[in-house]
């Protein structure tokens, strides 16, 4: 039973994934991307917050709990791994913008294929991580249909009109994926209480909301995208590396796999209430305009 769910899982979010990088390809343009890109001050602060503050972050934590070695590790390398596919989503989500989320998550994702294996092999020697079995389903899943929906727009402009269909596939995708994940692992979820990994997630997260905060920027419309995007790591870089260079240490994969579910609870409701928020003020004044 468990099989066939994980494997619903895996569909559903690999649906999300797709429909998400084809619907932002079709509703922006290169430029549109790149351009707040040219804030190098913004870029390099959220440089800072996901290579220097969230692995530090998780390397801290998990002194400071007393994580078994395997735990620990599992946590540093979902610290390490930046650029997830759902920041844009998550971006729309908390009315922040969405051209700097994707040019922010492309920049991370490529980023993270040479800074992972880095940090891995610098800690620990035995390692061998493959940049290119990091970058292959990065590039193949995520920046190829981003890429491809780009020029689609470009020549075909009447193809946005698709997008708000995609996004509701997306949306559902995501909540279908969501649920049978935590279905999946929950004997796993039941199984980590009291070993600390609760309480390292929970730091963790916060600190690196903290660090996004800090390094965000003034405007609240690209400060949302640093904090989100620093805060929710890439778990699919993750739970690779967690596969394949850790195939035989559970505790890293179960790490990993924890981190999914914590970020998801926190995130998807943070990202919500900041889009709500937002919302706000727009509609008191559409009420009062209403009114007069």
């Amino acid at each position: 039973m468990t099989e066939p769910l994980a494997m619903m899982a895996n569909l559903a979010i690999l649906t999300f994934v797709l429909t998400s990088m084809v619907s932002m390809g079709l509703s922006l343009t290169v430029t549109q991307i790149l351009e707040p890109l040219k804030n190098l001050g913004l870029v390099a602060q959220a440089l800072l917050a996901n290579f220097v503050l969230a692995p530090l972050a998780a390397w801290g934590i998990a002194e400071l709990v007393g994580l078994s070695d395997s735990t620990a590790l599992g946590l540093i390398v979902v610290g390490s791994a930046a650029g997830t596919p759902m920041l844009p989503k998550l971006a729309q989500m908390a009315k922040g913008d969405v051209a700097y989320a994707v040019g922010l998550m492309t920049l991370l994702m490529v980023v993270t294929v040479a800074f992972i294996p880095l940090v891995l092999g610098s800690l620990i020697e035995s390692v061998e991580v493959s940049a290119w079995e990091i970058a292959k389903p990065l590039l193949l899943g995520l920046l190829l249909p981003l890429g491809l929906a780009l020029v689609v727009r470009a020549r075909y402009d009447e193809t946005k009109n698709i997008v708000p269909g995609l996004n509701q596939i997306s949306a559902m995708a995501l909540i279908l994926g969501a649920v049978l994940a935590i279905v999946v692992v929950m004997p796993t979820l039941i199984e980590s209480f009291g070993t600390g990994a609760y309480i390292a997630l929970i730091l963790f997260v916060v600190a690196t909301l903290a660090a996004g905060y800090l390094l965000g920027g003034k405007d609240r419309s690209t400060r949302v995208v640093t904090v989100l995007g620093t805060a929710q790591r890439n778990l699919s870089a993750a739970l690779l590396i967690a596969t394949t260079s850790f195939a035989g240490d559970g505790g890293v994969f179960v790490m990993v796999m924890l981190a999914s579910v914590v970020m998801l609870l926190v995130l998807l409701p943070l990202a919500a209430e900041l889009g709500r928020r937002a919302s706000a003020p727009q509609r008191k004044c559409t009420d009062v305009s209403t009114d007069r």
